[in-house]
């Protein structure tokens, strides 16, 4: 009878651990062939020299939610797959009103998928640098004092932030090595009023290093922290847009609701152009930079990426707020719904600028012909003006000169011993093969720049009247309400002169690279840009979901 007993409970061990379910685990592997292809690519900077971090362990990042994810099964997920995926917000808040979702099950659900595509080799697009170790609980919290009938707000939904914005309880590395510990600091402004408005930080996203101000001609979408960022529609074949690389790609492959990027120049509008999603870079001044790695404090902002002009909008309300410690903002956050403005747009009747040596490209010239037919809008085509940007160079050294010892003495952790960019340099030097690969050229740059603060402000001045210029002649000459231009090929002018921009995904070339129209109005009205885009997204519905990642 023992014996009988003792066999039995053998049975049910094996069977028990037959059962067990297996943890996900991210492994490593070798990646010199594929090195060796890369070198192959047509365009030069997406030679790789590597593609996966030398220093980050996502085994350790998902350690936090093995309990909570060893009871959240596959079939949990395709289950919940038709609520989430490519819902906006409004959609999402009301399946939750129903008691169809739980903020707990969306945010196991985007965990979910993120470990299920980023710990595969042939999937992996290694945008995800940290996940926000509490963020279950604080889901579970979220779920039991939710307000009743929540619609067009950010409350109880994960959200991620590339990493180069302080968030308490996750480092915030800009992508360099030397930020690695960079652990206890306060929020970022904007992540104080996220944080208000009841939105979940899910986590950090990769990005090109220090904000892709760093090495010479390198892949977008490079750090050392985080490795290489890839694009879905096209891993290692198409550019992932940089410097808010992550946040593009991860809300591209709905890793999380949305994501806040940060823009120079170019460095929302590119990743939300390269990834088919919706990115706006506002005016200097509407959003604070408090507590953000920093270029250039002249043209720097914070912006948020989505997949829809709605949650954009959404998004954009949530960060808002007055920031002392960033004077700029002062007197510039009116009490505006971006969202209920939404309900009014239309194009009917707008005086829309086409910019003429833009019409050779087929995808533009058929976006603008659906503005003016189905739209109803006014085209007036105009050549660009002839205006260089002479010093925009110098405009980043000098800012980043000052601009990083002051976030660093200010806003980084105290144990964080590095204090210049000299002090970086040197720190790379020590192991330029893990810590720098691709070289330090644009740091080194910022050492050798001797410019005056006299020579500094004319400079700045100059290049302020020289971008503004640029967009208000033909504006002001055709009474324009906006114009419009693909991607990031005008961030440079609209950065000087801090112009907001919106881009709108407009379609694919016919190799499958997304391409966008980017919409561009004067200073603080968003609101024109979100109305117009709203409406153009509307007709055209050219977002689509990268086909490895449905």
């Amino acid at each position: 009878m023992k014996k009988l007993l003792f066999l039995v409970t053998l049975l049910i061990l094996v069977v028990a651990c037959n059962h067990k379910k297996e943890s996900v685990v991210f492994t490593k592997y070798d990646e010199t062939t594929e090195i060796l292809a890369q070198q192959k690519h047509q365009i030069e900077r997406m030679r790789f020299k590597l593609i996966q971090s030398k220093y980050l362990d996502m085994n350790k990042v998902f350690k936090p939610f093995e309990e909570d994810l060893a009871g959240f099964t596959e079939k949990d997920y395709q289950n919940l797959l038709p609520f989430i995926l490519e819902k906006d917000i409004p959609t999402i808040q009301e399946f939750v009103n129903n008691r169809i979702l739980s903020y707990e099950r969306i945010v196991l659900f985007y965990l979910y998928r993120i470990r299920k595509y980023e710990s595969s080799h042939n999937l992996a697009l290694n945008s995800i640098i940290a996940l926000n170790p509490t963020i279950v609980e604080q889901a579970r919290e979220k779920d039991r004092n939710r307000p009743i009938n929540l619609k067009n707000t950010v409350y109880g939904l994960p959200i991620l932030l590339k990493d180069n914005i302080n968030t308490i309880g996750m480092p915030t590395t800009a992508g360099a090595f030397v930020l690695s510990e960079n652990k206890e600091t306060d929020d970022a402004f904007i992540v104080k009023k996220l944080k208000e408005n009841g939105a979940l930080i899910l986590g950090k996203t990769n990005l090109s290093e220090w904000a892709y101000f760093f090495c010479s001609g390198c892949p977008v979408g490079y750090s050392a922290v985080g490795g290489q960022t890839l694009n879905p529609y096209g891993r290692k074949i198409f550019e992932s847009g940089g410097s808010s690389s992550g946040s593009g790609v991860a809300v591209a492959a709905n890793f999380a609701i949305a994501a806040v990027g940060t823009e120079t120049s170019g460095s929302i509008l590119s990743p939300a152009s390269q990834n088919a999603v919706v990115g706006l870079k506002p005016t200097i001044g509407l959003v604070s930079r408090t507590g953000i790695v920093p270029i250039s404090s002249t043209l720097d902002t914070p912006g948020p990426m989505a997949k829809s002009l709605v949650d954009t909008a959404i998004l954009l309300n949530a960060m808002l707020g007055e920031d002392v410690e960033d004077s700029v903002t002062i007197g510039n956050n009116t009490q505006v719904s971006y969202i209920d403005s939404l309900s009014s747009s239309s194009l009917r009747g707008k005086r829309i600028g086409v910019i003429k040596e833009l019409l050779t490209d087929s995808i533009y010239k058929s976006a603008v012909q659906i503005i003016k037919k189905r739209g109803g809008a006014e085209l007036i085509e105009f050549e660009q003006p002839k205006i260089g940007l002479n010093g925009f160079l110098t405009l980043l050294n000098i800012d980043m000169k000052y601009d990083l010892p002051n976030y660093l003495k200010n806003y980084a952790d105290t144990a964080i011993q590095i204090s210049t960019i000299e002090d970086v340099i040197k720190f790379n030097l020590l192991d330029s093969i893990q810590r720098s690969p691709y070289g330090q050229e644009l740091f080194e740059g910022i050492l050798n720049d001797t410019t005056s603060n006299k020579a500094f402000e004319l400079v700045k001045q100059n290049l302020h009247t020289k971008g503004i210029e640029f967009f208000k002649t033909p504006m002001d000459t055709h009474n324009l309400d906006i114009i419009l231009s693909i991607n990031n090929y005008h961030a440079g002018y609209a950065a000087v002169a801090k112009f907001p921009c919106l881009t709108v995904p407009m379609g694919f070339k016919k190799t499958g690279e997304p391409i966008s129209l980017t919409f561009i109005a004067k200073p603080f009205q968003e609101n024109k840009l979100l109305n117009l885009g709203y409406a153009f997204e509307k007709l055209t519905k050219a977002r689509k979901l990268p086909e490895d990642y449905k």
